[in-house]
């Protein structure tokens, strides 16, 4: 084909997607090199019990994997019982630690999240750290689960807020111990506390996504608060952005197609994407510091707008309390 025939415009035209796509390539690269490693080789964890949601896959699969080979026990929180237990398995044959257990949990459904909080009180004679991990990046459209809530919030905060309160008792006497936030940096600091279910419109599938990330950080705020003379320090997370199943489920133009298509050059690896929990979970200044925000192992302050927001923080403890029907023997606070 002769170049000149066809014009620079219509080559321009031709070269351009192509070139983008190498941009984006290169700068993938160059994000998933400049991630941060927890460098925790030499910290064990004998003796320590660890119950991680949604460690099934992703992000959780592999601070499940680590905290195992650093010699805790773990109890896998997962909605897919056959899928986990796969993962359990395979976890056991890479660190040659056996303790790996898995349960159900579904944190959608506040029956579910009872059902396992329950169990774990049971059975369970203590919870070192406590890991909030399980997640969905956003549904196309408003779907109610069958407690009346919106399935992203319903998943990524409120199923958690209950779960955390149930368990906070057993939680403070396993002191010192540590709540665990899984969050992310696509945040809003200006919720409308009174419209968290989006009973009042504004739905979108990637808002919802950052109003139940911001949840978690405000979440995070209050309980620390809460908890702050207990012996439990609680803190949260971004993760950085990971190629995870996480994208496969969602929806909408923002998560459903743009981040869905650009994960596999820009995201890092899910090892890489643990490296953060794994950080805030089991390093010397994971259990010293407490209602913090951490980016690439260190304290940052990205969300510092909400976690200095105390009056905001409290507002959504309250009507989080109100929409998951928190009874008065599930408060431990």
């Amino acid at each position: 084909m002769d170049i000149s025939s066809i014009g620079y415009a219509t080559l321009a035209a031709i070269l351009a997607p192509a070139f983008l796509l190498l941009v984006v390539y290169i700068r993938g690269i160059l994000y998933r090199r400049k991630a941060a490693v927890a460098n925790l080789d030499h910290v064990r964890l004998e003796g320590r019990t660890v119950i991680i949601t949604g460690a099934s896959a992703g992000i959780g699969k592999e601070t499940a994997r680590d905290l195992v080979r650093k010699g805790a026990r773990v109890i896998l929180g997962c909605r897919n019982i056959p899928k986990a237990t796969r993962v359990a398995e395979d976890i056991r044959n890479t660190t040659g630690n056996n303790d790996v257990h898995v349960k159900q949990v579904d944190t959608s459904s506040l029956a579910s999240v009872r059902k396992f909080a329950n169990e774990i009180l049971a059975e369970e004679k203590r919870i070192d750290v406590l890991i909030l991990n399980a997640g969905i990046a956003g549904l196309d459209k408003r779907i109610l689960t069958d407690d009346g809530l919106e399935y992203t919030m319903a998943t990524n905060h409120f199923g958690h807020f209950l779960l955390t309160n149930i368990l906070l008792g057993l939680v403070k006497k396993s002191r010192p111990s540590r709540i665990v936030v899984v969050a992310s940096t696509a945040l809003n600091s200006t919720l409308n506390v009174d419209n968290l279910n989006f009973e009042k419109g504004g739905f979108q599938s990637f808002r919802s996504y950052v109003q139940s990330k911001s949840c978690n950080v405000l979440f995070t705020r209050r309980l620390a608060d809460l908890t702050r003379d207990e012996g439990v320090v609680v803190n949260c997370l971004d993760p950085g952005f990971v190629h995870t199943e996480i994208f496969d489920k969602s929806g909408g133009f923002m998560v459903g197609t743009v981040v869905r298509l650009g994960v596999p050059f820009m995201g890092r690896t899910e090892v890489q994407g643990a490296q953060t929990v794994v950080y805030v979970a089991a390093s010397e200044e994971g259990g010293t510091t407490t209602g913090k925000y951490f980016e690439e192992c260190k304290v940052s302050s990205t969300a510092d707008a909400l976690l200095n927001n105390e009056e905001l923080a409290k507002q959504v403890w309250e009507a989080s309390e109100r929409l998951v029907g928190l009874q008065p023997d599930e408060k431990h606070y």
